[in-house]
């Protein structure tokens, strides 16, 4: 088993090294198109509609992405993926970037040859269950049945909160949440657990909601962003400035609304180097000089996107929290642009 596990990571790495030295954005300006990674399918941060148009707030990173390079939100192609089959898709070159709920690990960044370009859900595992099991407590869940996506980091945290409290559990293992929810919900498995934002955004799709439990219980640490190969720089760097371009646009109070305006002239010599009417970010980035517009134009700062997807206001339901600006109290904050 370990010999397949170290093989494996090598051939996740390999596939890695080679995809990266065919320089991504040339293929993706070739190309005509972004080739996106998302999830096989979770409401609020990427699925598809009953006409196959995929939205969310991961699908924003996207097209965001996809403006920025291209000019053009809506060229995007996406690819659902598994926890198990995310990496082979992103080490192969089948996808140019992952953005779906993936956690930045050191295994995953120095092992698997991989870099997050920054964190865009800052999140923790947490647990789901039936109010009718009469349970307040993850640690009241000992022998409990518990369904769990296999390929992720939720199967270690499970093992050692479970551990380190003394308590036993059986897991039912799936691969997709889609999976998941008709298990949990036809009673197969007595907890669902995984990323609180996921279990909160399944909740939502469920035909009664308040029939279930979050326990309050956060038994990790799980930053998500996107991902990109390693070795791949100029690549990365679009990626990650593209989020930042995004953050920052919410903290200056750019909007989709506004960005056409405040591109024509602002008083802050930080948003005209943002929306490229000062300077020249956009030519160290090979990209034009309002890829930045661009990117808020397709769908909105980080907060428009937050706030239209999984926000307060949204059957999902989720306060900013730790996903609030550092000017409210939060995690959120982007390098200066300059």
């Amino acid at each position: 088993m370990n010999k397949s596990v170290i093989f494996g990571a090598a051939t996740v790495a390999c596939m890695s090294a080679v995809a990266a030295t065919a320089g991504t954005v040339d293929d993706v300006k070739a190309r005509g198109k972004l080739n996106c990674g998302v999830t096989t399918g979770l409401v609020g941060f990427a699925a598809p509609d009953a006409n196959g148009n995929w939205d969310g707030f991961d699908v924003g990173v996207c097209r965001a992405v996809a403006a920025a390079v291209l000019g053009d939100a809506s060229a995007v192609e996406f690819v659902p993926t598994t926890g198990k089959t995310r990496f082979t898709a992103l080490a192969s070159g089948e996808i140019d970037v992952l953005a779906r709920n993936t956690t930045w690990t050191f295994s995953r960044d120095v092992d698997l040859k991989f870099t997050f370009v920054g964190v865009n859900y800052y999140d923790g595992q947490g647990f789901l269950v039936p109010k009718e099991l009469g349970v307040s407590s993850a640690k009241e869940l000992d022998g409990a049945t518990v369904c769990i996506q296999t390929g992720t980091t939720t199967e270690l945290n499970l093992a050692d909160f479970f551990r380190i409290n003394g308590i036993s559990y059986e897991p039912v293992p799936i691969e997709t949440n889609a999976e998941a929810q008709q298990q949990y919900l036809a009673g197969a498995c007595d907890v669902y657990t995984t990323d609180a934002s996921g279990l909160a955004a399944t909740r939502a799709a469920f035909e009664d909601p308040t029939a279930h439990a979050l326990l309050p219980e956060i038994i990790s640490k799980e930053p998500l962003g996107p991902l990109v190969r390693h070795g791949d720089n100029e690549w990365g760097d679009i990626v990650r400035w593209t989020l930042n371009a995004l953050i920052t646009a919410e903290e200056l109070g750019v909007t989709s609304a506004n960005v056409a305006e405040m591109a024509s002239g602002a008083d802050n010599p930080e948003v005209s180097r943002l929306l490229g009417t000062e300077g020249n970010l956009g030519e160290q980035l090979g990209l034009s000089a309002d890829w930045a517009k661009n990117a808020i134009m397709a769908g909105g700062n980080y907060g428009e996107l937050f706030e239209k997807n999984i926000g307060e206001n949204t059957p999902i339901g989720l306060a900013r929290g730790l996903n609030a600006q550092w000017t409210d109290g939060g995690l959120i904050y982007s390098p200066p642009f300059r």
